[in-house]
């Protein structure tokens, strides 16, 4: 799957992927999360682990649950909010009431007055870490405000899932870990994940976050942090240099996209139907809010273009994630 590390990216840094932040967090916000599809597409689960810091008050933790089923009227999704979370308990990375992240295993429940169920018991194993910042010392600066990583930008899962009484059986099905935290949301973002892309499977994939700041009262134009992995290489995309060549149009459905590499370009296009998004709130370490649009089960269509080599076309069915922050 990739096997590049971050020792390899950033030689001479220790590799602090999975440690949490949010201990040594006065104001702020940290995310585990995990995504994981039916092989065929069209069914996939979006699990995230949230911590919420603020001055003077203890850490609170929530859990979010949503399954997508192409099939169904819209996605079932649930939250539970509970105080006390916990980090580096044994091979944990995060606990929030009875769920636990950490190496290799995820688990959890969420039983809150008015949403649905959920259950999950998963195992997963998956491909090297991969920092999306191009700078090391971007993720020891106050700038940028959030910090992203994956984990495993490409993993495999197996276990049990229970939402709203249906049991679903999990194997062997491709999706993703990632990890970020910080002092504040982007003014506006985008994360883009695909997977499975035609038959290249475990060897390629896009996991990209894309932000706009708001800067001595400005809001920047688009940014992209991340890279594509083709055949098991991976390639950076994006960055402040490459901003001008970036180009993003976004609505809460899709998005047609242009993101620049050194020797390396993409351009494509994800959507879903609108009633395959979930939407969440999502609030912010200063008190404002987020309105947050999801889709872990949309389509994706891509043009990769190499130095040398001719254009390389790929897609995926029901199995990209694309997300959508802003504050309207």
């Amino acid at each position: 799957m990739g096997q590049v590390s971050f020792l390899a990216k950033f030689p001479g840094v220790s590799d602090g992927a999975t440690q949490a932040r949010f201990p040594e967090l006065k104001t702020g916000y940290e995310s585990y999360y995990l995504r994981a599809c039916a092989p065929e597409g069209g069914l996939g689960i979006w699990i995230r682990y949230t911590v919420q810091c603020a001055p003077g008050v203890p850490p609170t933790g929530s859990l979010w649950c949503t399954l997508f089923d192409a099939d169904a009227p819209c996605p079932l999704a649930a939250k539970l909010t509970v105080p006390g979370p916990t980090a580096g308990v044994g091979d944990d990375w995060v606990g929030i009431g009875g769920a636990r992240l950490g190496a290799g295993s995820a688990t959890g429940e969420v039983r809150s007055l008015g949403a649905p169920q959920a259950a999950w018991n998963l195992q997963f194993t998956g491909a090297q870490p991969f920092w999306h910042l191009s700078r090391r010392w971007m993720y020891r600066t106050p700038l940028p405000r959030t910090k992203p990583m994956s984990i495993h930008p490409l993993a495999r899962f197996d276990g049990t899932l229970s939402v709203a009484g249906r049991s679903i059986d999990v194997s062997g099905w491709p999706g993703m870990v990632g990890h970020n935290w910080g002092s504040q949301h982007a003014e506006r973002w985008i994360w883009l994940h695909a997977m499975s892309l035609d038959a290249a499977k475990d060897t390629t994939w896009l996991d990209v976050v894309l932000a706009r700041i708001t800067v001595v009262g400005r809001t920047t134009p688009w940014v992209a942090s991340g890279g594509i992995c083709l055949d098991g290489k991976r390639e950076a995309l994006g960055g402040a240099s490459r901003a001008r060549r970036t180009k993003v149009t976004q609505t809460p459905q899709g998005l047609d996209f242009i993101l620049p590499g050194r020797a390396i370009g993409v351009a494509g296009t994800v959507h879903a139907p609108q009633d395959r998004f979930v939407r969440w709130v999502y609030a912010d370490p200063d008190g404002s809010e987020h309105d947050v649009v999801n889709c872990s089960i949309a389509d994706l269509n891509l043009s990769v273009v190499r130095r040398g080599r001719a254009p390389l076309r790929l897609q995926t069915v029901g199995l990209a994630a694309y997300e959508l922050g802003v504050r309207e």
